[in-house]
């Protein structure tokens, strides 16, 4: 399945949260407070953020001068560390209002160039991202360091005009400001936990028939192990999602992989065909919060130019998981029985548990600095907020539930983009899914190969799967990133959603392609290899057509893109977890050729539609409720109400 990337206000939210250094760039209009001579000379600002930070000068307009990283003022007197606003409002900072767009924003004042001390080696350490280890910071939410003790934070530190708690310069405690090795480990880290859920939805198949004879029961009833675990990935964005933007991405991912890992256990020592089904689909609820969790976990960490990258890695954990779970099943079960399957899940889960306890820190900015807040009213006795608990932005948990059952299934039939490339993408997942049914048929049953040389034919879907992505990082720096630049250049937000579908349209192509060719080719008289190359055009039309879907949805539904991605996975879920069910029957009554052109024949149905959208896709998202308003919204927060 593709990347979730997920949350439609955590993302935006969260970047606001970051750094208010980056809003003065984009033209807003702020309320400018001023500060006493004291504090004026006391503030200390990093080179790289100057410009953002400060803006204007309070009497002249024009840019503050940069100032050196390196330097710090003495520590000003508490008295003279206030801001004193030029109107009687209020110093509090109000958050943009989606509907007006209107904002009021901090502002800090013009800093001689020349100022201060040079900074000593201890306050270096301490402000450093690098210099906290990859423990502390994973096992340290707060990490209340000396230099955010006495950092000046705007605000009176009042119940009424609180101080605003945000991340400092160099913050280690900042995802977005940490090294490219730390990014990269909790990056990979995140993926291999996707990867394990995706494999265990998928190793169960390899072993059916060995389970079948076991419980002496019917092939529907134990496809439904497989069936239940994929429809358990619906909960994850409609349950799991706020819960994460509720307490953390670590809590849940620690608590969802150590259920994962004791409903694997279950299904290993499972002595009826009832509890194995119960532990199955429980697993499947427990594997879809990490696998939701994982996208947003890369948005957290890596700013937009630095995901494209990441997010291949991710999306290949995510293809290839399932596709290598048959193949590594078949093996194991051949040798050690059916039983050692699902051990082996159970070792996997749990060794990735512990990756996520000890190598996998909060990342999640809203709760970060939530959580430093309170240390910090603790430590000080002074009241302390961060910006979306003051702008009213931070969802209550009721909201938050309300909105994610909601808003997907409202999307989903009131909005065509959202109905027609849901239903595309949920036939090609159904038809993934399909194959791990019809795979054994056509290779073990009718060819007479042992269940772990049948399942090398799944590696000619994995290839094409691999090749998808690596196709995807090229097109993506060749071209869309030339596309956005200009955009740019020209004054427009960037490249318009409708410039990632070009490789779903090479996609949808290679799709019925490899499907016919299989239907075609896979029987006993032509040479296995003629149709194993044919999936091979299966797994790259797959992923492309997933990637490209999954980006033009967020891309059009911008602060929706949890609600729209969410309603995307329901349907493909639902798929996924149906295909396989009536695969064995449609197989006995058709027959391989003819059962394995019923989804050439879907994919080919659908095969017009991303062309379709690249060509009328900017006059349909203009039709669209929620398109047209999130297209609004984001030309407001980028200071170009004209778009």
């Amino acid at each position: 399945m593709p990347p979730t990337p997920t949350h439609e206000v955590s993302q935006s939210c969260q970047e606001m949260t970051i750094s208010s250094s980056r809003r003065s760039s984009m033209g807003e209009h702020v309320v400018v407070p001023r500060r006493t001579d004291a504090a004026r000379n006391a503030l200390t600002l990093d080179s790289t953020k100057a410009d953002d930070e400060s803006g204007f000068d309070t009497e002249h307009m024009q840019p503050t001068p940069q100032v050196s990283s390196k330097t710090i003022a003495p520590r000003p007197s508490t008295e003279s560390s206030h801001i004193e606003p030029v109107v009687k409002a209020s110093p509090r900072t109000l958050l943009a209002n989606q509907e007006t767009g209107d904002k009021e924003v901090p502002f800090v004042p013009k800093v001689p160039e020349k100022y201060g001390q040079q900074e000593s080696e201890i306050e270096a350490i301490h402000t450093t991202p690098q210099a906290a280890s990859l423990l502390r910071v994973t096992f340290d939410d707060i990490l209340l360091t000396p230099a955010v003790l006495r950092h000046s934070y705007l605000g009176r530190g009042t119940e009424e005009d609180p101080y605003i708690c945000e991340f400092i310069p160099n913050d280690p405690r900042n995802p977005l400001e940490w090294s490219t090795c730390r990014k990269w480990v909790v990056a990979i880290g995140a993926s291999i936990a996707t990867f394990v859920v995706t494999f265990c939805s998928s190793a169960y198949s390899s072993v059916t028939r060995e389970i079948m004879r076991e419980f002496d029961q019917s092939t529907i009833v134990v496809t439904l192990g497989l069936s239940l675990f994929v429809l358990g990935f619906a909960v994850g964005p409609v349950l799991f999602a706020p819960m994460s933007e509720l307490y953390g991405r670590r809590l849940l991912n620690i608590v969802l992989f150590a259920a994962l890992t004791a409903f694997n256990a279950g299904t290993a020592g499972a002595n009826s065909i009832t509890s194995l089904l119960v532990c199955r689909a429980l697993g499947g609820i427990a594997g879809s919060g990490p696998m939701t969790n994982a996208s947003g976990i890369l948005a957290d960490a890596f700013t937009a130019e630095q995901r494209g990258l990441a997010m291949a890695v991710f999306s290949g954990a995510v293809f290839v998981g399932p596709t290598l779970g048959p193949v590594v099943g078949s093996f194991v079960g051949e040798r050690a029985g059916w039983r050692w399957v699902m051990g082996m899940m159970t070792i996997a889960s749990g060794v990735v548990w512990i990756w996520s306890v000890v190598a996998i820190p909060e990342t999640y900015s809203p709760v970060i600095l939530e959580r430093r807040a309170k240390a910090l009213e603790k430590k000080t006795g002074k009241f302390f907020r961060t910006r979306l608990q003051i702008g009213g932005r931070r969802p209550s948990p009721t909201q938050a539930f309300r909105i994610a059952l909601s808003r997907p299934w409202v999307m989903l039939f009131r909005e065509p983009i959202v109905t027609l490339l849901s239903l595309y993408v949920a036939i090609i997942y159904g038809t993934l899914y399909l194959l791990f049914g019809a795979m054994p048929i056509v290779y073990s049953i009718n060819r007479g190969w042992s269940i772990g040389i049948g399942s090398l034919s799944f590696l000619g879907v994995a290839i094409g799967m691999v090749a998808a992505v690596m196709y995807t990082v090229w097109d993506n720096s060749h071209r869309y990133i030339k596309l956005s630049r200009a955009a740019v250049e020209h004054r427009e937000i960037g490249a318009a959603p409708e410039d990632r579908l070009p490789p779903a349209i090479i996609g949808s192509i290679c799709l019925p392609v490899g499907l016919f060719w299989f239907s075609w080719t896979n029987g006993a008289s032509i040479h296995r290899i003629v149709s194993i190359i044919a999936t091979v055009p299966f797994g790259f039309g797959m992923t492309l057509v997933f990637l490209a879907v999954a980006n033009y949805l967020i891309d059009s539904y911008v602060i929706y893109a949890a609600s729209v991605m969410a309603a995307n996975s329901i349907v493909r879920s639902l798929f996924g977890a149906a295909f396989p069910l009536f695969t064995p029957y449609m197989y006995q009554k058709l027959g391989i050729h003819w059962a394995s052109s019923v989804a050439a024949f879907l994919a080919l149905a659908c095969m017009p539609l991303p062309l379709l959208f690249y060509r009328y896709g900017a006059g349909i998202r203009a039709k669209c409720e929620y398109s047209r308003e999130a297209s609004e919204t984001l030309a407001k927060m980028m200071g170009n109400p004209s778009k």
